[in-house]
């Protein structure tokens, strides 16, 4: 009977009201996602992730890898040539990208008398330096220390020195007359020498020594006509105009001093070398 009533009155469980689970929702809010959260959870449409992805265009990545690769190889080509590139300025530009190179062309070739041709030596600067070799003239204004008053090569300048360029007697021979030129590789004559030869065999080698000495001078003439004819610094102007008859209208010029002074005797048979 005891035991009866015990378990009557054994007391049921609570059960939580409303009114409670109220109080706890309020007491102990759950968390909340914030706003950035909840953006970066909401799913994108599919249509929205096509036009994204359709908007990505691989060629901003190509532009960008090539503008690396291109001012890259600026700076590699600057360092490498110490600045003489075609975007750094160059001392020596192609004839294509010189104004007076292209001027020549349209103008075509100017003839001057030895006269006008002097008036362009580098002693007034509003007129470009000019130079002559074997009837050819050349600009060579680019090089004002070289071919300009004071310059090392200053008698070429305004003039056609050709004899110059072979003998090496710049202020004497400022001409383009070549008489007479070969005698500085011609032997001098020598009685106690000569005599080792026959009149006949004498006359022989002379002539051969002055066929080797008139090509000596061809060749030495024209290292330097291709020299200026080759070059990427000096443009061609034009042509010297020559009075008719010339050479033969003026004397023949004598062999400098420096070049008459390396002449040599000629060598006894069995001695050469």
């Amino acid at each position: 009977m005891a035991d009866s009533e015990s378990s009557v009155r054994r007391r049921k469980p609570e059960t939580s009201s409303p009114k409670t689970k109220k109080a706890s929702a309020v007491t102990e809010p759950e968390p909340v996602d914030s706003e950035e959260e909840i953006v970066q959870k909401k799913p994108v449409a599919p249509k929205k992730r096509i036009e994204e992805e359709d908007a990505y265009s691989p060629y901003v990545d190509v532009l960008r890898v090539l503008t690396f690769l291109f001012l890259a190889s600026c700076a590699l080509s600057y360092l490498i040539s110490s600045g003489e590139t075609f975007f750094w300025g160059m001392k020596n530009p192609p004839n294509y990208l010189k104004a007076d190179w292209w001027k020549t062309k349209l103008r075509g070739p100017l003839y001057l008398t030895p006269e006008e041709l002097s008036a362009y030596d580098g002693t007034d600067p509003t007129k470009p330096i000019y130079l002559a070799i074997n009837g050819t003239i050349y600009d060579v204004s680019v090089n004002p220390r070289t071919y300009g008053p004071g310059g090392s090569y200053q008698y070429f300048a305004g003039a056609d020195a050709s004899r110059s360029y072979v003998t090496g007697c710049f202020a004497e021979d400022r001409t383009a007359d070549m008489r007479g030129v070969e005698e500085m590789f011609l032997p001098l004559d020598d009685p106690s020498i000569d005599r080792h030869w026959s009149k006949a065999e004498l006359a022989a080698l002379k002539a051969k020594e002055l066929e080797e000495a008139k090509q000596k001078v061809f060749d030495g003439l024209e290292h330097w006509v291709k020299f200026f004819a080759n070059s990427q610094k000096y443009n061609f102007v034009g042509y010297v105009k020559r009075p008719e008859g010339w050479p033969g209208t003026e004397p023949v010029r004598p062999l400098c001093d420096v070049a008459q002074k390396q002449r040599m005797k000629r060598k006894i048979p069995g001695q050469e070398g």
